[in-house]
């Protein structure tokens, strides 16, 4: 069976989907129907930045969306099961049918706004701890919390040993201290404009929540897993729940790939902008094929 996987933040960079944007007609079709929804040129930042401004949360996520949505479209495909890395989900969303395009862009422009928002009323981070059983850093995170008394969550499992955590500033910066001590590999802070993934972002969630009760979410077409429980499902009440809660919640992206692999997969594709997700699928599961449109 096949899965089609979808990349949330960091896979951005300039000049994404301009290949694709001069040479496929339906490609472009979607750029541009994006650009009338936004009311702003985001294929020029797209395609001619600058970094500074393609980086920011609010263009970012409207960026990624629309390239890997639009190159789903290009592939004419149905998939098995679909999921997506934090932002992707709603990409994985759109190509299995839950959200038509116009609504899932609407809603990840919305997105995007509220967590750079959020970012700034409740300023934090987030680091890369690297080389660490899960159960490790949980314990660093609640250790640091304790000590700084504000919080430090584990935000990304990405894979086996690879671990985002988020949080307040000076709490994040004491987890990378003792994850050191503890002996990690690597332990860094990201660029990132806000604690994603965490409670600092309880704004965004309860403004997301006020949109997402408005929308009808449709049966997918197939199974969707989802980062808050790494689990399938085709119920949408579940689906629209579950959109939400990732968003104050980590995403359990190698819990996802190990579920996916044991319900059958046995050909992972990633579609969007470059190839983070292959190389976690990599790092988490043997013996599937991997491959990827960018």
């Amino acid at each position: 069976m096949k899965a089609y996987i979808f990349p949330g933040q960091g896979s951005q960079k300039v000049g994404m989907g301009k290949n694709h944007f001069d040479s496929n007609p339906v490609f472009r079709e979607i750029i541009l129907k994006a650009d009338n929804i936004m009311g702003i040129e985001l294929s020029k930042i797209m395609f001619d930045g600058p970094s500074e401004d393609l980086t920011q949360t609010k263009f970012t996520q409207p960026a990624i969306f629309v390239h890997s949505v639009a190159l789903f479209e290009t592939l004419d495909q149905k998939p098995s099961m679909v999921a997506g890395h934090s932002l992707g989900e709603f990409s994985a969303l759109s190509a299995s049918g839950v959200l038509d395009f116009e609504t899932a862009f609407e809603l990840v422009v919305l997105r995007g706004s509220l967590m750079q928002q959020a970012g700034t009323l409740y300023p934090g981070t987030m680091a890369a701890i690297i080389g660490m059983d899960d159960a490790d850093v949980e314990k660093i995170c609640e250790d640091a919390s304790e000590t700084i008394q504000k919080p430090v969550v584990p935000a990304n499992y990405n894979s086996p040993g690879q671990i985002v955590i988020s949080g307040d500033i000076d709490s994040v910066k004491k987890a990378v201290e003792l994850a050191k001590e503890k002996g990690c590999r690597l332990a860094k802070l990201l660029p990132v404009s806000g604690a994603f993934h965490s409670p600092l972002m309880q704004p965004a969630y309860d403004s997301l929540k006020e949109k997402l009760d408005e929308i009808k979410f449709k049966e997918p077409a197939c199974p969707v897993y989802s980062n808050y429980s790494a689990l399938a499902t085709t119920d949408p009440a579940k689906i629209k729940e579950n959109l939400l809660q990732q968003l104050v919640n980590p995403v359990k992206w190698t819990q996802t790939i190990e579920n996916m692999t044991n319900d059958g997969v046995t050909d992972f594709i990633e579609v969007g902008p470059g190839n983070v997700l292959q190389g976690l699928v990599k790092r988490t599961v043997k013996n599937v094929n991997i491959e990827g449109y960018e």
